[in-house]
């Protein structure tokens, strides 16, 4: 008799608790001795890439048990999606960001009616929903300045920081760097396709100049 399968080809699952690379490392050696084909989505989420026996499916939330993790339904993963893609949509792909709270922002799209997605969210990231949106506009703030024409100010105000200053304080906070390090990465990754345009050089020479910090 053959194995029962169950439909998880292409089906995207996050895993609780896994909020260290130990925890990680842990999860993947228990799939990969099921045999069970994945990916691993840039935000930790488990995209099943095969469909799986229900006997493996079984025996990996058991095993995934012992090590203290458990498997989150497909409608508890469905928010932890929501809630990640409507933080990136408005910080990355957004105009103007929402003057109101993220707070009100997540419960008027999500639809959930409960402050419980925000605990959920953060037993499966293993950061609060606030630090995530804080680590999205450090991103967004790395693109402005790498690949648009934006001044430092203009950048705190259209994402709403209380002025420049306070922006760069808590950019360095979070990357360790000022903002003028990516400012002047702009300008030495610049010289570098200037060279490589250079019809006289037919080979480039890797650059080992420093930007410096």
């Amino acid at each position: 008799m053959k194995p029962e399968l169950i439909n998880t080809s292409g089906k995207k699952i996050y895993i609780r608790y896994m909020t260290s690379l130990r925890c990680k490392m842990a999860a993947r050696s228990e799939m990969q001795k099921l045999g069970i084909e994945y990916s691993v989505s840039i935000f930790g989420a488990i995209q099943f890439t095969d469909e799986c026996t229900q006997e493996q499916f079984d025996m990996l939330n058991k095993n995934l048990r012992k090590h203290g993790l458990a498997l989150l339904d497909e409608r508890q993963s469905s928010i932890i999606d929501k809630i990640i893609n409507e933080i990136i949509e408005v910080i990355h792909y957004s105009d103007e960001l929402p003057r109101y709270k993220y707070a009100e922002l997540l419960h008027e799209n999500i639809g959930n009616g409960e402050t419980s997605f925000l605990q959920l969210f953060s037993d499966v990231q293993g950061i609060s929903v606030l630090h995530f949106i804080i680590l999205q506009k450090i991103e967004r703030i790395k693109e402005m300045l790498l690949y648009e024409d934006f001044t430092l100010s203009d950048i705190a105000q259209k994402l709403y920081y209380k002025n420049e200053q306070s922006m760069t304080a808590q950019f360095k906070k979070f990357t360790g760097l000022y903002p003028q390090y990516f400012i002047d990465l702009k300008a030495h990754r610049e010289r570098i396709r200037k060279r490589t345009k250079d019809p006289d050089n037919k080979t480039v020479a890797a650059d080992t100049t420093n930007v410096k910090q």
